[in-house]
């Protein structure tokens, strides 16, 4: 089988104090959802992991985020709980050898699921391969979504030989999937390095309308946020993607290309904050987490702390 689907089986991960009081963290209130039987008429937030090193190989990084679900979910079953959340774990789509496009699609196909069960899909990668995968799952005929993207690349890569994805071509993919479909791209990108980026890339955003927050201009004022409310204003529908390259490799040690001159996770929570409250994000993901890499799980736990401040 070159990709496929199941629930979590090692529900071992989701653990923490024994001395705790009834939900009081999220190891106690987690619940678990089986796709291929789902639930109708459900409320809150489904987990989907998207274990996958294809995109990264294939673009040539530091393979290791087919690890990052399971120890996101390890980080995050240790968070208290400060109200009321509904959060279910729907398992992983696997990605066996090179098979991506194989794995992007039956992404796609669970994704639709959970919506079709009524909840909100946060994705887990896996690298950023991912986006094109979930993009699929979310799109709708009668619907124009925007993607805002906190990474400290546009990923607007060239398909290998024309035709193979990675994790640097998910958004050209979404731009073309949209423009074969007479549909507007909508994509905006906060935390963009120069030094990540050729000239080339540069210039094929601009010739795409990409509009771009830079990382220097997020380092002068991270409370700035007339970027993100520029967003906000603009779009009824909002996916919202989270690489956590976008962070300095002090917070994000543990991604395929750590960034020495990264933002600092105070904009990213205070953009998630204003997301959330508008009202308009149909579904996120965090990408790149490679456990491997990682220093005592501080950006496994980077990214529990930013869908917490979200939730």
């Amino acid at each position: 089988m070159t990709a496929f689907y199941s629930p979590l089986t090692n529900k071992s991960l989701w653990s923490g104090r024994a001395d705790a009081n009834t939900n009081e963290y999220i190891y106690q209130i987690i619940q678990f959802l089986d796709l291929n039987n789902p639930a109708n008429d459900l409320n809150g937030y489904a987990l989907l992991g998207f274990e996958c090193d294809a995109g990264v190989s294939r673009n040539q990084g530091n393979p290791g985020a087919s690890e990052g679900p399971n120890a996101f979910r390890s980080a995050l079953a240790k968070f208290p709980i400060h109200k009321s959340l509904q959060l279910f774990d729907a398992g992983n789509v696997s990605c066996a050898g090179d098979n991506l496009e194989a794995a992007q699609l039956e992404l796609s196909h669970q994704i639709n699921k959970i919506i079709a069960c009524g909840l909100t899909p946060i994705v887990i990668g896996g690298g950023h391969e991912t986006a094109w995968g979930h993009f699929q799952g979310l799109s709708h005929p009668n619907k124009d979504i925007a993607i805002l993207n906190f990474d400290a690349h546009f990923d607007l890569r060239p398909l290998i030989n024309g035709q193979l994805g990675s994790s640097g071509t998910p958004f050209r993919q979404i731009h073309n999937f949209l423009t074969a479909d007479n549909k507007p791209f909508h994509y905006y990108c906060a935390g963009i390095q120069p030094f990540s980026n050729t000239k080339y890339l540069f210039d094929y955003a601009k010739k795409l309308n990409v509009s771009y927050e830079l990382a220097e201009t997020i380092h002068a004022n991270p409370y700035d946020m007339r970027f993100i409310d520029k967003i906000i204003n603009r779009h009824e529908h909002l996916y919202v993607s989270i690489c956590l390259d976008v962070f300095q490799a002090s917070l994000a040690p543990g991604v395929s290309a750590p960034q020495v001159l990264g933002i600092s996770a105070t904009y990213v929570i205070e953009a998630l904050k204003r997301l959330k409250n508008s009202g308009k994000v149909m579904s996120i993901d965090i990408v790149e987490l490679a456990p491997k890499y990682d220093i005592r799980d501080q950006t496994a736990k980077l990214a529990a702390t930013l869908l917490m401040n979200y939730l």
